[in-house]
């Protein structure tokens, strides 16, 4: 009799696939409403996260972000503009009050939805123009996309840039930062199973084509193009 394949370990919840809970409790998320200013009460680290979190007091309230570079413990940060107030790095704000060529990061997809784009370390993205009630923002892809003005973001670069420059040396560092995010590694490669441990395993046939499983196949039969879009060669 063969092993489970990868889904169904996973599906079982052995502990080579559970995570540590307690570096998932923290959320980051802007509340529904910010007002006046805030204090970064602590910076924290979460092994469930590749950035820094601030963690930010607001009318008795707290909160978590990606802390941004240059950010301190006892720092004032602004939720709103007053007159004559400039914008300074940490500041959570609405796109419409942040000016062009700013470095922005933690954007709101819609009014309100507390943060979803760009949130791991070293990222940032920066604000092109204004045009109507819509901000045009540069992605870190390239790519130009228009977001409601009303929407919040952080102001500044997302800290821990430099995290992929120090090697990893130990294939065993390399293990337990995986299994920090409920990672199975080194992961072995499918066609080089025996064919009882994978549908894709076998010494024949090393020429693999493109498998699509069915919609209602059950987990160890789940492999390959899983309800793609569209099948076959695209026509010029």
């Amino acid at each position: 009799m063969g092993k489970r394949i990868i889904q169904q370990a996973r599906g079982h919840g052995s502990f080579s696939y559970r995570v540590k809970r307690k570096a998932f409790t923290i959320k980051l998320k802007y509340p529904n409403k910010t007002e006046g200013e805030g204090i970064i009460q602590e910076l924290l680290n979460s092994k469930a996260h590749s950035a820094p979190i601030a963690k930010i007091k607001n009318n008795n309230n707290y909160f978590y972000v990606p802390a941004v570079k240059g950010l301190v413990e006892g720092q004032k940060i602004n939720f709103e503009l007053k007159k004559d107030q400039t914008v300074s790095n940490g500041d959570i704000l609405k796109l419409k009050d942040i000016p062009i060529k700013s470095l922005v990061c933690n954007i709101e997809s819609r009014p309100g939805d507390g943060g979803v784009f760009i949130k791991t370390a070293g990222s940032s993205a920066t604000i092109t123009k204004k045009i109507n009630n819509k901000v045009y923002i540069l992605m870190p892809s390239k790519k130009e996309k228009a977001f409601n003005e009303n929407c919040r973001a952080i102001v500044g670069v997302i800290a821990g840039s430099g995290r992929l420059d120090k090697p990893l040396v130990k294939a065993g560092k390399s293990f337990y930062i995986k299994k920090a995010k409920n990672k199975l590694w080194p992961r072995t490669s499918a066609v080089k199973m025996n064919v009882i441990d994978h549908p894709f395993g076998s010494g024949r046939g090393k020429r693999i084509k493109s498998k699509i499983a069915k919609r209602n196949a059950p987990a160890g039969a789940r492999v390959g193009l899983i309800r793609p879009s569209r099948t076959g060669r695209k026509k010029r």
